[in-house]
């Protein structure tokens, strides 16, 4: 199906769709196929409220040769509008259309660092625990100890049927 990518990235909060494109040369300009397979992605972008990515590889270059750009959507919200602003869109042109510089990319490594960084989310949910907790005095909580039922005495009979050895009934039940 066009306009899918050719990768569908997943998490719980997150989905990427991920054209992948392979080149010696550092720029790849759109043009025809490549043209096509933008604007199909920007579409379905779009219509399904996703960020949708270009993977860009650097043939011959060692390390992280990878690089990351967001095609340009105007309907993101939630995680995805956070990260919009730390992921480089496509570069443009002099006469205004879209190229991939993989100068201009955002490493691989550096994507994946953001994705899984729970950078101020440990210090939200501390102030978040502290806020409740201050509302919340000792004295308001409900006394819960006389509301604890207590077990029942057992009888001798009881308790010896209870004691009864699992192996010895095991062995009763198989003869």
């Amino acid at each position: 199906m066009e306009g899918t990518g050719d990768l569908l990235a997943l998490r719980g909060d997150l989905c990427f769709p991920i054209e992948v494109k392979s080149t010696k040369a550092d720029k790849l300009y759109l043009s025809g196929r490549t043209k096509d397979q933008y604007d199909a992605m920007v579409n379905e972008g779009e219509r399904c409220h996703l960020m949708p990515l270009y993977a860009h590889r650097l043939k011959g270059v060692r390390g992280d040769s990878w690089r990351i750009f967001r095609v340009e959507t105007s309907n993101l919200s939630g995680r995805l509008r956070q990260l919009e602003k730390w992921i480089p869109a496509f570069p443009k042109t002099r006469n205004g259309s879209n190229y991939l510089n993989w100068e201009d990319g955002m490493p691989l490594n550096q994507l994946i660092a953001l994705l899984c960084s729970t950078a101020g989310a440990e210090a939200a949910s501390l102030a978040g625990l502290t806020a409740r907790s201050s509302t919340v005095s000792q004295s308001a909580l409900p006394d819960t100890a006389s509301d604890v039922p207590q077990p029942a005495a057992l009888s001798p009979v009881l308790r010896g049927r209870t004691q009864t050895n699992v192996l010895a009934e095991l062995a009763r039940r198989r003869s």
